[in-house]
């Protein structure tokens, strides 16, 4: 309806406008006036009726008193002048009929049978009303009266008509009074859109639409005609500018080409004939598949057809084409179908040279799933791989064999030779290990100096004896550089990929298992993953131990413990403690470091444990008023794998910012073992640190195996004596020997020295001859909470 209405005329339109709201009003205000009538005719009968009732219960009182029907009779033959009242009934005390009026020849109306549950009410067009009789508060009786509506309703009815017809006549003569106005309004509109056709139909500009008043329409008049006057300026403007294209359309740096659905083509721009090498003459009426790359004309051929198929759309395709000399380049092109006044419809085709762009997204792909150093594949692409032999063992129920290679002794050939020996034997042993597997098996390079194979249609009987072959010839392998000769070995760990394997994390895990399996077996020899392999379940829990960790982190489950350690001249140094940590299970247990630590070291959540430490431990340190007052200094563990996080740095220094705790007070602690191996790290890590005023620590020291080679070049501010050479040296000789020369040497370097596992006073007493600046152990203090910490007053317990 709603668009019939739009494509009337004006005229109708304003007609409507007048007629619409005026029978609506009309309607709804009778509608209301019929309502209210009705509603007040039912509340002033209630009301009539209700005091009619009251004078006749009070003339009743006397007869229902004294039995005297008559007179009951007589009172209730007032309301026979009462023309809607059909029935009235007049009950004693007990509810029952005393006396009754009916008008009516209706035998079915009578008397209700008890009165005791009627209440006045409406039905339809009845009324029934019950009026207690009352006296001194005492019920006497009750009248009852029924009444009839029928002829009342007729009666409004008529009225309200009446007054429907009145009300209707004054609405149509108001509707002739507005037409002569409705034509003052649309007329001037009608010569407006007249001139609008006529300028549309001719084209002539020139063309102006007659003012006939000056109301709102005259001023539409006037806006129209400047309109016009501006049209015309702006056509042949447009006209000019045509032109101007035109002639850009053959500078344009992008090639252009107008094709017919069929692929002829009917147009094209000079830079589009310069890149193909011919002119534009001769490329017209060629077909653009003459240009295609053979293996591209499908594409080719689909663009085309999804243009005319979806006319509105633009779509964008990457494909080759080939010039006249032979040149291949690619092209980013876009296309469309275009309207013209021809019959058949023609495509757009604008195409980009983006050789470059391409072969510099070629060349970033490669090197985004390929090793920079080696040339093979990187993890991220050996995980793709992996997924698919995966999808190809469901689907065929085929088995695979997943191989993680990991040198040993690499090590030995970057700390003797540099990092350019290192990576020069990784490239070599990347060449050796693709020309040693199978032509269609898979080798990449997963980090550092280890390496995958994925080993196709391979049992793990086959995949053994396989890797036993890439392990001989590793071993045999003769590395050579500046003079010298380095052999080096390989642990091998191996899964097989079959119909059960769920996914590639896993798969690398059970690998990377058995491959550590194969290191704590001795290193050099292959080791494959078995379910019930008791090496591998070793394994297996340190990774189960991965998301207690996590879990940990995420709920605050570690437990931040302190152990003394005292100065063994000084005694009346203030505090001075190691933080220490430990793991609350579900069961409200504490779990030693030791059960934990190792698995956060293997699987890189070492870091993180450190990270909350330090937040945690500065906020406790923070939130202890007077704590800094007593404490002279703090210790806190560093793992090897924080030494080489870059966002370490940044974050120990935000956490000091935070909480605002004095540097001096804190002194890092790092394992020999992580210092060595993250040397350069480590000595750019403490550097920076000990320029803020923090002092370092290194931990068991002793343990490796040139500590004094890589002490001079670690500037830490105390040695920590290992707690395997100082349990000892009472009954040891060359224990004590060792503990006698780290604490000579640290002091020649001007580094404290702090002896840990100190049991008892007897080695604490040797320690003091020795000169061994502190001590640290159980016989100077167990480790407790940080809340319980204290200085200890008794230095050793005897």
């Amino acid at each position: 309806m709603i668009s019939q209405i739009r494509n009337l005329s004006i005229t109708r339109k304003l007609l409507l406008v007048v007629l619409f709201p005026g029978i609506t009003s009309l309607l709804v205000a009778s509608m209301f006036l019929v309502m209210l009538e009705i509603k007040e005719f039912k509340e002033n009968t209630i009301n009539d009726l209700s005091r009619l009732a009251t004078v006749i219960g009070n003339r009743s009182t006397a007869a229902l008193m004294f039995q005297d029907v008559d007179l009951a009779n007589e009172n209730l033959s007032v309301l026979k002048t009462q023309q809607d009242v059909q029935m009235a009934c007049l009950y004693d005390k007990q509810g029952l009929v005393f006396a009754k009026l009916r008008k009516t020849d209706n035998q079915e109306l009578s008397c209700p049978l008890s009165i005791t549950n009627e209440r006045t009410r409406f039905e339809e067009r009845n009324l029934s009303l019950v009026q207690p009789i009352l006296v001194d508060n005492e019920n006497l009786g009750t009248v009852y009266i029924y009444v009839d509506f029928t002829r009342a309703y007729q009666r409004k009815i008529e009225y309200s008509g009446l007054l429907f017809l009145v009300l209707t006549m004054v609405s149509v003569v108001a509707f002739f009074l507005s037409i002569p106005l409705i034509r003052l309004i649309s007329r001037p509109v009608k010569q407006l859109v007249s001139t609008v056709n006529a300028i549309t139909n001719s084209k002539n500009y020139s063309l102006r639409a007659v003012k006939v008043h000056n109301d709102e329409l005259g001023v539409l008049v006037d806006a129209f005609n400047g309109l016009i006057i501006t049209v015309e300026a702006q056509s042949q403007a447009l006209i000019r500018a045509k032109d101007r294209y035109l002639a850009l359309y053959d500078d344009n740096p992008t090639m252009i080409f107008n094709l017919s659905e069929s692929g002829v083509i009917l147009s094209v721009n000079l830079t589009g004939a310069m890149h193909l090498g011919l002119s534009v003459e001769v490329l017209q009426s060629r077909l653009i598949f003459d240009f295609i790359h053979p293996s591209d004309l499908a594409i080719m051929q689909d663009l085309i057809e999804q243009c005319v198929i979806n006319p509105l759309l633009v779509y964008k395709q990457e494909f080759r084409k080939i010039c006249h000399n032979g040149k291949i380049i690619w092209v980013r092109a876009t296309a469309r179908l275009v309207e013209s006044d021809s019959p058949q419809a023609s495509l757009l085709l604008v195409c980009e040279d983006v050789t470059e762009t391409r072969v510099l997204s070629e060349k970033v792909a490669y090197q985004a799933s390929h090793d920079a150093l080696t040339g093979l594949a990187n993890r991220t692409e050996f995980d793709r791989v992996i997924k698919k032999a995966i999808t190809l063992a469901h689907s065929d129920s085929s088995e695979h064999a997943l191989c993680y290679l990991d040198l040993d002794q690499f090590k030995v050939v970057n700390d003797t030779c540099g990092h350019l020996a290192g990576d020069e034997l990784l490239r070599q042993l990347g060449e050796l290990l693709k020309k040693s597997i199978r032509h269609h098996d898979f080798v990449a390079r997963l980090g550092g100096d280890e390496f995958g194979v994925l080993m196709y249609d391979c049992s793990l009987n086959q995949a053994f004896s396989a890797c036993e072959k890439l392990r001989n010839m590793i071993r045999d392998f003769r590395f050579a550089w500046e003079g010298r000769s380095f052999t080096i070995g390989v642990s091998i760990g191996v899964s097989s990929i079959n119909d059960t394997s769920s996914n590639a994390v896993n798969l690398l895990k059970e690998a990377d298992a058995a491959c550590y399996a194969a290191k704590d077996r001795g290193r050099n020899r292959v080791h494959v993953f078995r379910p019930d392999d008791e090496e591998l379940a070793l394994r297996q829990g340190e990774m189960q131990w991965v998301e207690k960790i996590q879990q940990g982190l995420e709920e605050n489950r570690f437990i931040l413990y302190g152990q003394p350690i005292v100065s063994i001249a000084n005694h009346e140094e203030g505090l001075h403690f190691e933080t220490l940590i430990r793991y609350r299970d579900s069961n409200g247990s504490l779990i030693p470091p030791g059960a934990f630590l190792p698995a956060a070291e293997r699987y890189n959540l070492a870091s993180a444990i450190d990270r909350w430490v330090i937040s945690h431990l500065f906020e406790w340190i923070a939130g202890k008023p007077g704590f800094l007052d007593q404490l002279t200094l703090c210790s806190v563990n560093l793992s090897g794998l924080s030494l080489s996080d870059e966002s370490m740095l940044k974050f120990i220094s935000e956490q000091f910012s935070r909480w605002n705790i004095p540097t001096h007070k804190i002194c890092f602690e790092i394992t020999e073992t992580a210092a060595i191996a993250n040397l350069i790290y480590a000595t750019k890590f403490i550097n920076q640190l000990k320029e803020r005023g923090c002092l370092f620590s290194l931990d068991d020291f002793g343990s490796g195996l040139s500590s004094f080679a890589y002490l001079k070049n670690l500037p830490v501010d105390f040695l920590k004596i290992d707690g395997l050479f100082v349990k000892d040296i009472l009954d040891d000789k060359v224990d004590l020997a060792m503990v006698k020369s780290i604490n000579e040497v640290g002091h020649v370097m001007g580094k404290q020295t702090i002896a840990e596992f100190v049991e008892n006073e007897q080695i604490f007493n040797l320690l003091k001859e020795l000169g061994v600046d502190y001590a640290q152990g159980y016989g100077i203090g167990k480790p407790v909470p940080l809340d319980e910490l204290i200085k200890p007053f008794v230095v050793i317990s005897k």
